[in-house]
């Protein structure tokens, strides 16, 4: 009983214990809010980049593609574990986007092409949640409101539009007329210049129907074009017809990494089918991956500026611990005689040490606790306060008009939160153990000379 009254006595009569508990409060604080933030930032980056890819790929290594993906495609329909397909053209193209009759293009640049049909993504992807103008009618998103018998094409929404001091994009009500030239170079089957010799560039002109917001770096560089249509700018419309990928939903259930391998199954016993078969060996170049991995070297970034921001912040632990050390190296050499008072009336080493780690543990988790608290409110009332901030002092966490993010992510999880806690405690009886062990070898003859009374 003993040691609970002086260790609450200790923390409440020397102040500079108060240094150390502050000094825990702000680690906890800057630590919890930190990691909650960037795992926010990660979690939904990597949302964002499942719900555009679905979960498993089947893609080619290069820009030629692979035939016979409509046979392939059967056959995973007919199988129990896959809810949708669809069956995907990617490349680049030079593209010029006018806006109506005028004469100077208010785009042009290089862009990524996405050939799709939009219905079928949609039952894959995320795409039809992203569309501005047609949410309720995926299907119709290459049709412009304005002529739907016009060739239409969907733009990431940040090619043509801005963003706000709020980070929304400046779209307009009604949907724009704008002229889309799209130019790219077909390629053969073995991956030469399909038309060599001639004008060597496809060219079409497409008109604006929507724009496309999936809060990755399609936003900025995507162009989603009707599939017949970029499988022929592309020069893929010849026997055997190719794609580049053909993305895949599991239904409801179905284990990733189980899936997978079904599809990579799968897919070897069609390349068995298929040898000898005319573009038989493209196939040989095709891969099957799940999401993750088929997007990991932009995942792989994320997870590694995390990281590092992490073991930065993670540090600041190891100052705690010093700090811990200081102030009980002072409180100890201080407390000399109540130490030698308790070992004279029976006191041993052990009740000493258990004494100031129970000590250190109150610190810990006073400090904590505080910390925690504090960085709840913060996370809970963060958005509010950039909010104000902002029209304060004009001051942004991040620029919403440069970086592609909404609210702060600020969602509490626990199982951040509670190693923190438990490292916070941790901290300090690691900080205090030397000078606890020390204060435990005094001995009473020594401590209670009238010389050092």
């Amino acid at each position: 009983m003993y040691k609970i009254i002086l260790a609450i006595r200790y923390l409440l009569k020397r102040r500079i214990s108060y240094f150390a508990v502050l000094a825990v409060a702000l680690c906890v604080f800057v630590v919890f809010v930190v990691i909650t933030v960037l795992s926010g930032l990660s979690a939904e980056f990597k949302r964002n980049t499942h719900l555009s890819a679905g979960d498993c790929i089947v893609s080619s290594k290069s820009l030629v593609g692979f035939g016979y993906y409509g046979e392939f495609i059967d056959k995973l329909m007919r199988m129990d574990f896959v809810e949708a397909t669809s069956p995907v053209i990617r490349s680049y193209a030079f593209v010029e986007a006018t806006y109506e009759s005028s004469e100077t293009p208010e785009f042009s640049n290089t862009l990524g092409i996405l050939g799709i049909d939009s219905a079928a993504h949609s039952r894959v992807t995320a795409f039809g949640e992203w569309l501005g103008f047609n949410k309720a009618d995926a299907g119709n998103a290459f049709k412009p409101s304005y002529d739907p018998n016009l060739p239409g094409c969907v733009l990431g929404v940040g090619v043509l539009f801005g963003r706000d001091s709020e980070g929304n994009y400046i779209v307009p009500e009604e949907v724009p007329n704008y002229r889309v030239d799209v130019s790219c170079f077909p390629l053969t089957a073995k991956g030469a210049l399909a038309k060599a010799g001639t004008n060597i560039v496809n060219t079409k002109t497409f008109y604006f129907s929507d724009c496309a917001e999936s809060k990755i770096r399609a936003d900025w560089s995507g162009l989603y074009l009707p599939f017949d249509e970029a499988q022929m700018l592309c020069g893929m419309g010849m026997e055997p017809k190719r794609v580049n990928a053909i993305h895949i939903k599991f239904k409801p259930g179905v284990r990733l990494g189980t899936g997978c391998e079904e599809v990579k199954k799968l897919w070897e016993e069609f390349v068995e089918e298929k040898a000898g078969v005319s573009g038989a060996n493209l196939l040989t170049n095709v891969m099957v991956q799940d999401w993750k991995i088929y997007n990991r070297l932009i995942i792989a970034a994320v997870e590694t500026e995390r990281t590092m921001m992490m073991v930065i912040f993670g540090m600041i632990g190891i100052i705690t611990v010093f700090i811990v050390f200081v102030v009980f190296y002072m409180i100890v050499s201080h407390k000399s005689k109540d130490i030698g008072i308790l070992k004279s009336v029976g006191a041993s080493n052990s009740n000493v040490l258990s004494l100031f780690l129970f000590f250190a543990s109150l610190i810990g988790v006073l400090g904590a606790t505080i910390g925690a608290v504090g960085g709840w409110q913060f996370l809970v009332h963060i958005n509010q306060i950039e909010d104000w901030l902002f029209r304060r002092f004009g001051f942004q966490l991040w620029d919403r008009t440069i970086y592609a993010i909404g609210d702060i992510p600020n969602k509490i999880e626990f199982n951040v939160l509670t190693p923190i806690v438990l490292s916070a405690i941790a901290a300090c009886l690691i900080g205090a153990f030397i000078p606890s062990r020390q204060a435990a070898k005094y001995e009473p003859v020594k401590t209670l000379q009238v010389s050092q009374l």
